[in-house]
């Protein structure tokens, strides 16, 4: 399946204020799901297997490092969990890291909100504008992340440009 979106991820103190403001918005929880993410060693982009108790699937994507919202091109593949596709993609294409986090994950209409605590990094909030079908254009996705990122009082120091992954890289 191919997505685009606009997204925007927020390092925060505490996550409890943020989602006490989103459910005055009365979003669809699907629930908390514990997830670890998978990189692998790729020439262009990103790839990660998500492994979790909700989500499970490998994404391919391509998107720039901004302190700002940002536009996202993704190729997702969803499954059913799978010891043997783990294991040979890490046979072919090596483990560059992995990311151990636990996330509430909400929905309003088209919008997908993340409150993440990831191991070793702290807590975040991330906003995804998602189109799945292709009819959103850009410029709504854009708008529809920019509205949330001002309800929830964010500011722009508080945006962090990069995946979890290059934020943990150091560490390691």
């Amino acid at each position: 399946m191919n997505i685009t979106n606009y997204e925007f991820k927020a390092k925060v103190d505490c996550l409890e204020p943020y989602e006490t403001k989103l459910l005055k918005l009365n979003p669809e929880f699907k629930g908390t799901d514990h997830q670890i993410d998978t990189y692998f060693n790729v020439s262009k982009g990103r790839l990660k297997l998500r492994e979790g108790t909700i989500e499970n699937s490998l994404i391919n994507y391509n998107r720039e490092d901004l302190k700002d919202s940002k536009l996202s091109d993704i190729i997702l593949y969803q499954h059913e969990p799978n010891k043997a596709l783990k294991q040979i993609l890490t046979l072919q294409l090596g483990v560059k890291i992995c990311v151990d986090k636990l996330r509430k994950i909400y929905f309003i209409d088209n919008v997908k909100f993340h409150f993440d605590i990831v191991k070793d990094l702290g807590t975040f909030i991330e906003v995804e504008a998602i189109d799945t079908v292709g009819n959103i254009p850009i410029e709504k996705l854009k708008e529809q992340c920019d509205y949330y990122f001002n309800y929830f009082e964010l500011n722009k120091l508080q945006v962090i440009d990069k995946s979890y992954s290059d934020l943990l890289e150091p560490k390691n």
